[in-house]
């Protein structure tokens, strides 16, 4: 490889990170701080998501994005099936939020161990959004480059294929292995699913982190988080272990190499959002060649 050809594969990657960083969400948890922690610390440019925690219920993620929407924020609430009771229950949450007009969902299952109602499952509630005529102009769905503990593989490559028409982007779980995200996407790709993807990843969080959010979800929820997360903390404790930068820069070196739908980041802050948002700027900052680190 020559000198230049060199310099413009250089430049070519990053390129391609900078699109992935251009395109970046951020994912929040609705504890008593978390509004003021993101006026505090996140720009109105940044688009969030609402998870919803089984101890706090779907209430408290309403209630924050539209506190969030009223500061200028563009906000997705997580919508978990298995919390849905029934169509007249779905129909009272779309005119809430049609109210507020909030633009955005992220649909999921739910880690709830048993349905409220007859939706056990995103497309059953993707299904039902459609039926009550929901406004919103982006609807996320979530995928799973590494399979699910708890879904044979077919079954998930099966709701995929389900979820996708109902879709405007897809999430991925976290997954610390670029290459495996990258030939995962790419085979969704191949499968005639066109769906954006954005990348989830863990933002700048240490162990601690982890063990006070965990227990800020209730005692249930808080142990299957933890058992989640496992390979996250083993990467917070162990030396030279996650590095965000660099799993973001891996990326973009990957992303472009083969067809895939990737297009942006989601970043897992675990409400550490001031240490995240620095990590943002940094990067960018790296990136524009305004800084050497």
């Amino acid at each position: 490889m020559t000198v230049d050809q060199e310099a413009a594969g250089s430049g070519r990657r990053r390129r391609d990170l900078a699109a992935l960083v251009h395109d970046m969400s951020y994912e929040v948890m609705p504890f008593e701080s978390t509004e003021h922690d993101v006026l505090a610390a996140v720009p109105t440019s940044i688009r969030l998501t609402v998870t919803t925690t089984q101890k706090r219920g779907l209430d408290a993620t309403l209630e924050l994005t539209e506190r969030l929407l009223d500061h200028g924020y563009a906000v997705a609430p997580h919508l978990p099936a298995r919390l849905f009771i029934d169509q007249a229950h779905v129909r009272d949450v779309v005119a809430r939020l049609r109210e507020k007009d909030v633009r955005s969902v992220f649909v999921i299952g739910g880690d709830s161990p048993t349905a409220a109602g007859r939706y056990a499952d995103a497309y059953s509630l993707l299904q039902a959004l459609r039926e009550a005529d929901h406004p919103f102009d982006e609807v996320g769905i979530g995928g799973y480059p590494e399979g699910h503990a708890n879904i044979p593989q077919e079954a998930i490559e099966l709701a995929l294929k389900q979820k996708a028409p109902m879709a405007s982007h897809l999430i991925t779980q976290m997954c610390f292995d670029t290459r495996t995200t990258v030939s995962w996407a790419r085979r969704v790709a191949e499968a005639g699913i066109e769906v954006p993807i954005r990348v989830g990843m863990p933002g700048p969080v240490n162990r601690q982190k982890l063990v006070r959010v965990s227990a800020g979800l209730g005692l249930g929820q808080s142990a299957r988080f933890l058992r989640k997360q496992q390979s996250v903390l083993w990467r917070f404790l162990l030396p030279g272990g996650y590095d965000p930068t660099k799993f973001a820069k891996h990326l973009g070196a990957e992303v472009n190499r083969c067809g895939t739908g990737i297009r942006g980041l989601h970043i897992f802050t675990f409400n550490e959002l001031r240490r995240t948002e620095a990590w943002r700027q940094k990067l960018l900052a790296l990136l524009t060649g305004r800084n050497e680190a």
